[in-house]
Parts: C-alpha cells; sequence; structure tokens
C-alpha cells in the first residue's frame, strides 16, 4: 500500500528557528511543512496590535498566495515591568529591523536598574492554522511560558531572547536547553502541542 502523500502546510514565516520546531511536532501528523519563501510570498504587514490578530493576517496573507492550508504564529517576549515591553514589537524591538543582537542589547539596556523581582518575564505564542484562505473556522492554540531576564546572554542555541530568558525549572537559559526539551517546555511547543490536539479532534490524525 502506497504511503499518502505528506499535506502542504505553509508556513507564514522565514524563521528557520521557528520552521525546525513546528517541523518537528507537526511533520509526525503527515504534514510537509514549508516556507512561504518556497512560492515567492513576501512577509505580511504585521500592523494590528495583538499577537492574535497579526497571526491571522500572516496566516491568510500565505493561504491567499500559495492556494495551500497555512500557519502562522505571532510571539514575543513579555515584560510586565516594562508595561508589556517588548511585546509584538519583540522581533523589531531595537530599530524596526528584525536584528537578535540588537534587540538583546536594546532589552538589557532597559532591565539595566530592574530589581530581581522586576526581571520576571513570559514568552507568549498564538498559533494560526488556516486550511484554506476563506476558512471560516480557523485553529487557534495559544500559551504562555513563564521564566525571568538574565543580565547577560548565556548560551548559543535557539533564536531571538533565548539566550536571555531564564528558565528556573531547568537552572538554564532557553539558549541552553537542548531542542527537543525546548520544544516541550515553550510557548510555541505548548501551543503545538494543543493545536495538534485541536487537529486530531478534527481530522482524527
Amino acid at each position: 500500500m502506497v504511503a499518502p502523500e505528506p499535506e502542504v502546510l505553509v508556513l507564514a514565516s522565514g524563521n528557520p528557528g521557528k520552521l525546525r520546531e513546528i517541523t518537528a511536532l507537526l511533520g509526525p501528523l503527515g504534514f510537509r511543512v514549508a516556507p512561504q519563501s518556497d512560492w515567492q510570498v513576501s512577509e505580511a504587514a504585521e500592523t494590528a496590535p495583538t499577537f492574535l490578530e497579526n497571526a491571522l493576517i500572516k496566516a491568510r496573507h500565505a493561504a491567499v498566495h500559495t492556494g495551500h492550508a497555512a500557519l502562522a504564529d505571532d510571539s514575543g517576549l513579555v515584560v510586565p515591568a516594562l508595561d508589556g515591553a517588548p511585546g509584538v514589537h519583540s522581533a523589531r524591538y531595537s530599530d524596526g529591523r528584525p536584528r537578535d543582537a540588537a534587540n538583546n542589547a536594546k532589552l538589557l539596556g532597559e532591565m539595566r536598574d530592574l530589581k530581581a523581582g522586576d526581571r520576571r518575564a513570559f514568552f507568549y505564542c498564538v498559533l494560526v492554522m488556516l486550511r484554506a484562505a476563506d476558512d471560516p473556522e480557523p485553529l487557534v492554540a495559544s500559551a504562555r511560558w513563564w521564566g525571568e531576564i538574565l543580565d547577560a546572554p548565556r548560551g548559543t542555541g535557539g533564536f531571538g531572547y533565548d539566550p536571555l530568558f531564564y528558565v528556573p525549572s531547568e537552572d538554564r537559559s532557553s539558549a541552553e536547553l537542548p531542542a527537543d526539551l525546548k520544544n516541550r517546555l515553550s510557548h510555541r511547543g505548548q501551543a503545538l502541542a494543543k493545536l495538534v490536539e485541536k487537529l486530531r479532534r478534527s481530522d482524527g490524525r
């Protein structure tokens, strides 16, 4: 018996770190996750004030331009002591451009004088999956991952703010965690686990 062809799922991002994490979790469900750049789709303008709205914008943009099911996440780091910053601007926190080192440097500068108790933070992720551009019932899943912001980077794995995000339960930064452990603990991993359960219920995968 010939195995069915995997269903194409377009990831509305060009971030290789996200692609690796999402492929690891959704590949076993029969999806071939591919970045939207494979279809020369440019990134959508993230003009909304919330993570959810931005994720929906990105998913619909990818589905419209590729004709395939699409998955988008909008995620970021939230520091309550900074009134929620970087928040939806996490990827372009420093100067409007997605540069990890500059973003981390700005965050450290903003938090320089904060006490230990004010260094609590969480990563937030919301995922939106559309079967088609006009899908009337998007699948939505979200999660938070709490930790603390270090006063200097630690570790070389991951991406974004991972070197600054301390995970108390593991006594390591996110950038020091093995990939499989990070995939289970992280905001994206938690949200993907919820999405997987919704897919299984709706599709019987």
